[in-house]
Formats: C-alpha cells, structure tokens, sequence
C-alpha cells in the first residue's frame, strides 16, 4: 500500500499503479467518497488488515455496490438462475466483473435498443435472441452446470475458463449465434499461463520452443495425463484455420505461457462450444471490451491478432463505443444510465 497525496486528498492505493491506473483510481475513490462513503475497505495480506481507499467496506460489498442501482434485483435473479461467483475483488471500485455488469445488463434489459446498439460494433447481429440463456445473457458464461468439467475439462469449484458475459443473437441468415465478450478496465495485462508456474510440474513438462510443443502436447502441464488433462490443446488442433500450426510453432517458447493464455482459452471455449452438438449455435466468437483510456493490454491483443491470422472471430472494442451508441439512439430509457455510467468510469 502506498499513500498518494493530490491537493488536500489522500488516497491509500496499491503501489505499482500506471500513470493510467493511478488516474482512473483516484477518480474513482472520488466518485466512492461522493457518492456512497468516506470510509475505506481492507485487505488482508500475511494477517494484517491494510486498508485501501479503492476498496469498499464489506457492508457496501454486500450490497453489491457499485452496481447500478436499477439493476441489482435483476442481476441477483440472474444469479439464481445461473449461479456465478463473484470475484475475490468484487468489493474494489475498479472491479472489471462489475464493470462488465455495469456496462452490459442495463443496455440488455432493452433489446430493441441492444441490437441497435450492438449491431454498431457487430454487423452480423440482427437481433438478440431472448428467448435463450437468460432472456439473452449470461454473466460469468460457461456452458456447463454444476459439477460438470464443460468442454474444456477444466472447470471446478476453484479454476475454468469462462467469459466475463456471453450473449445470444441471431444473425441476419435467421442462425443462432453466441457472442462471448472479456471485459478489462484497469488491468494492464490479460490472465497469464498458471501450467507455467504450477507446482504440480515434473521433468516432462516445459513451454519452450514452441515447436516441440506444438509437436507433443504431453510436455504441456495443461495436457496429457501427466498434468491437467485440459482440452485446450485438442480443440486448437481442430481449427487450424484460426490457430495456424506454422504461426504457433515458429514462436521462441509457447505462445500462450503469457498475456494471451487467457485470449487462448477464452478461444478455445468459443470453438468449443461451437462444435458441441447438443449446444444450439451455428456460431461463437469472442471480443474483449476495455477502457478506452487502456493501451496497455493493446500489445498482447494485436500479438493474438498475428498469431490467428487476423482471423474474424476474435476483435475488440472499448466501454466508450458502446455508451456513445447508446447515446446516439436518442433512447430516453437509457439516458439516465449512460450519464451514470459516463461519470462512474471516466467514460
């Protein structure tokens, strides 16, 4: 923790921040103190409490602030019908999950204007398909239930790959689509590879060079019996013709040890699901959604970009284009929620 002192404010943060970090939490501490209290959160850290004023006291936590007021009872409904957990820092002002369900559900709970403004950023969606998963959506999508393993054999109570929210659509052929949608706000890089560093490693097992990886899975922690078991290897195999084995294989060391291992897996959940025949879409893509002011996951974006070919099933766009469409639609619905959204964010 470290103390950071601007005028007459003080601001108990993490050390370590960005330039564009530190800016985007400072407002929100602000935002914190204007609009729900002055008091700060704690975390616990070798068994002391350390407070920091970008976290909020657990009372407020629970009662999921800060969650866009009209929308709370909604998101708890949805929760019932698709159990999702929220994350270990849901409590933080910069908490992406919230952010995620700040930006999407109240834009969702219209569906005439959803599709306008979706459609602005994914012209191949022409209208959204309410009458799957939950009236369109899902939070926290993974396409299992309960103790269920989900196509990438990787889920359980503690670790899976899932999409921060996937929506359902149809296109303008009348095909059901799934779009699944990774959101980032202050992070300044994606998920890293935990095979990498686990402790569970033996001899077999390595990331470099690429070929010899791409060659035996097996030396792979998250492949083979001798590690996870993870399908992450046999689903990019299927679809060479998003993950070319000559763009993996030329790579120094594993392409997925870093930033991307996070893109891969949110990919191969895509292609995954796709290919599920008792799952009902004709088509699955990805995209993550971050701030417009955060360049710095930009590099590992456009490295995932040459590595699938600049394949169209995956791109990105930034929170600021879909308010702005909101904004363009002229609907009085969504007004108050996009000044809130605008001013809560730094929009």
């Amino acid at each position: 923790m470290k103390e950071y002192t601007v005028g007459e404010s003080t601001y108990r943060l993490a050390d370590g921040l960005t330039d564009f970090q530190l800016g985007l939490y400072m407002h929100l501490v602000d935002w914190k103190r204007a609009h729900l209290t002055e008091e700060c959160g704690c975390h616990k850290h070798e068994g002391r409490l350390i407070p920091y004023d970008s976290m909020l006291p657990a009372e407020l936590k629970e009662e999921l602030q800060p969650l866009y007021r009209p929308i709370v009872g909604r998101v708890r409904t949805h929760q019932q019908r698709f159990p999702f957990k929220l994350h270990k820092f849901a409590g933080h002002m910069a908490s992406s999950q919230m952010a995620c369900i700040n930006l999407f559900v109240p834009l969702l709970q219209h569906p005439k204007v959803a599709t306008t403004v979706l459609r602005s950023v994914n012209p191949e969606l022409a209208s959204i398909a309410t009458d799957h998963l939950d009236e369109g959506f899902q939070i926290e999508y993974w396409p299992g239930r309960g103790t269920d393993r989900g196509p990438l054999n990787d889920h359980s109570r503690g670790a899976g790959t899932d999409s921060d929210i996937g929506i359902a659509y149809r296109d303008h052929q009348g095909r059901l689509c799934l779009w699944l949608i990774e959101h980032k706000l202050t992070e300044r890089e994606f998920t890293t590879c935990g095979g990498a560093v686990s402790k569970g490693r033996t001899d077999e097992h390595r990331c470099e060079p690429a070929a010899d990886i791409v060659g035996d899975h097996d030396l792979c922690y998250y492949h083979g019996d001798a590690g996870c078991g993870y399908t992450y290897w046999d689903i990019t195999d299927r679809h060479e013709d998003v993950f070319p084995r000559d763009r993996l294989a030329a790579k120094p060391e594993c392409p997925f040890k870093g930033g991307m291992n996070q893109l891969w897996r949110n990919m191969v959940l895509a292609l995954a699901v796709e290919d599920d025949p008792d799952q009902p879409y004709e088509r699955v893509h990805f995209s993550v959604v971050h701030h417009q002011d955060n360049h710095a996951l930009e590099p590992t974006m456009q490295a995932f970009r040459e590595l699938t070919d600049h394949n169209a099933r995956f791109d990105s766009l930034t929170s600021r284009q879909l308010v702005e469409a909101v904004e363009s639609t002229g609907a009085d619905e969504l007004s108050d929620w996009a000044a809130w959204y605008r001013g809560l964010y730094r929009v």
